[in-house]
């Protein structure tokens, strides 16, 4: 017969006990942590499938926008939207959309997917561009103050000229030229002197009294 000494009996008097007392629950916190584990898994899954699902509807949108056909772009951006609403695609798939519709001047429907990219994306470039063409719809409308909103709205360096620019065309909209100088000029400064656009820039300078430089 098995023996045991002191300790040895001590020690499991004191693990049957902590067993007794709390040995439901650790078999609950261990059914709690595989289970986590498991949806953790599934989880990773879903994602990773949600992703290649998204990206398989964004290829057609862009095939569909290549070949002109309008209605299936529709339906592959409508898509992604509605169900890929959380990939990177979505908020791409929601510009595409904005730019069809702007095209054929359906300008609330461009709004709307604009405001949704604006609003979705994680993207910072995706996002800067999605408010850089709100803006620009909303000038289109004369929506003026609600352009200079979006404007204001934080962005990286890299779009800061072009921020600028806009501004520049919306308050000189609003007949306010002076205004307009300073965004302009401030867009002009910000860019390099091989920005293709830097002698637009200059040109609306030049138009509305100041000049590259003054």
């Amino acid at each position: 017969m098995a023996t045991y000494d002191l300790d040895e009996q001590e020690r499991l008097d004191e693990l049957k006990a902590w067993w007794k007392r709390w040995g439901a629950l650790a078999m609950l916190g261990l059914a709690a942590a595989i289970a986590a584990g498991a949806g953790w898994r599934y989880w990773q899954h879903h994602t990773l499938s949600q992703s290649m699902e998204a990206a398989a509807v964004y290829e057609k949108l862009v095939l569909a926008l290549t070949t002109n056909d309008t209605k299936a772009a529709r339906e592959a951006g409508g898509m992604l939207i509605d169900r890929y609403a959380g990939t990177a695609y979505a908020p791409r798939g929601a510009l595409l959309l904005a730019k069809l519709n702007a095209g054929a001047r359906d300008l609330k429907s461009a709004q709307a997917q604009l405001e949704w990219a604006a609003a979705h994306s994680k993207e910072p470039s995706v996002r800067d561009l999605a408010h850089l063409r709100l803006a620009g719809v909303q000038l289109d409308q004369k929506q003026y103050d609600a352009a200079l909103k979006t404007l204001a709205a934080s962005h990286s360096d890299a779009f800061a000229p072009r921020f600028a620019d806009l501004k520049g065309d919306i308050l000189l909209a609003q007949g306010k030229p002076a205004e307009a100088r300073t965004a302009y000029q401030s867009a002009f400064d910000k860019m390099t002197e091989d920005n293709p656009y830097r002698p637009i820039v200059e040109l609306k300078l030049d138009a509305v009294g100041g000049g590259a430089g003054k």
